[in-house]
């Protein structure tokens, strides 16, 4: 090993190993901006358990894509390139442009609506199919309820959160 990949190694074994995801997120995203020579602020964050890495700059909105596809399809590349650097499965979260933030106001409001409807009927609401962010986020919602639970059904890209009353 050289002078610098042993420097290299030691940040990783000495740092949070949240903020050592995000590292080495940030820099095999900007190393993609420049292939496909794109303008972005990279900034590192960590939220509870997880590292969150936000790209915001020019036009970035073609890598959102429809419904955040390809959002998602870049979030998975950056989990496998810091999977790969530090041989633990990543759980980072990726946002360009305030995309996913702008999706979690939505899905907050949907869920708090969706928790009213069910109190106020007494029946469960099923939502439309979501992808697993858009699923945590309501479960999040719920979660911080007492009287309603939510739960997951049905087989991607199918897959549904349920809102019922607690027993």
């Amino acid at each position: 090993m050289t002078e610098a990949q042993h420097a290299e190694q030691d940040d990783l074994d000495n740092d949070d190993p949240l903020v050592v995801e995000g590292d080495i997120a940030g820099d095999y995203l900007e190393r993609l901006l420049d292939i496909l020579d794109l303008d972005g602020d990279i900034d590192l964050d960590v939220e509870g358990s997880r590292a969150v890495v936000a790209v915001d700059g020019g036009d970035l909105q073609h890598l959102v894509g429809h419904k955040g596809q390809t959002l998602d399809a870049l979030q998975e590349l950056t989990r496998l390139a810091v999977t790969a650097r530090t041989g633990v499965r990543s759980r980072l979260m990726l946002d360009i442009d305030g995309y996913r933030a702008g999706e979690r106001d939505r899905l907050t409001k949907l869920a708090t609506s969706a928790i009213a409807d069910v109190r106020e009927t007494g029946e469960e609401r099923r939502l439309s199919p979501m992808n697993p962010f858009e699923r945590k986020v309501v479960h999040d919602v719920v979660a911080a309820e007492d009287d309603v639970l939510s739960e997951s059904t049905g087989e991607e890209p199918n897959r549904r959160v349920v809102i019922r009353r607690a027993s």
